[in-house]
């Protein structure tokens, strides 16, 4: 009497759902970025919108878990950019407030250029 193995069916891929890619997000911070702040919260916006970017090329060339990485990355970076841009916002806030305003740089430009 033999008895065979019971017979499985064949492994199906692992469907799984869209990536997010974040990119609309890393775009919009990066230009709020500049907007509101200054450059130094542009520089991690650009590197959001290039792992953002990267999303869905490493999807479509089969690479989930590198299109995984880069969706984690871009999300990231996306924070990254967006509490610069805040940090950017309330400084900006404060130094108004403090009466730090165009005209005292304007001044304060116009006194180094007469002293030297």
């Amino acid at each position: 009497m033999s008895t065979t193995p019971p017979s499985f069916p064949p492994e199906q891929p692992t469907s799984y759902g869209p990536l997010p890619n974040y990119l609309v997000w890393a775009i919009l911070i990066t230009i709020a970025s500049l907007c509101l702040c200054c450059v130094v919260g542009t520089i991690p916006g650009i590197v959001a919108i290039v792992f953002a970017t990267q999303v869905n090329s490493k999807l479509s060339a089969g690479d989930r878990s590198g299109a995984e990485r880069a969706s984690k990355n871009a999300k990231l970076w996306c924070w990254i950019t967006t509490g610069l841009c805040i940090l950017g916002l309330l400084l900006t806030i404060g130094m108004r407030m403090a009466g730090y305003d165009n005209s005292y740089w304007q001044n304060y430009i116009e006194q180094m250029q007469h002293q030297g």
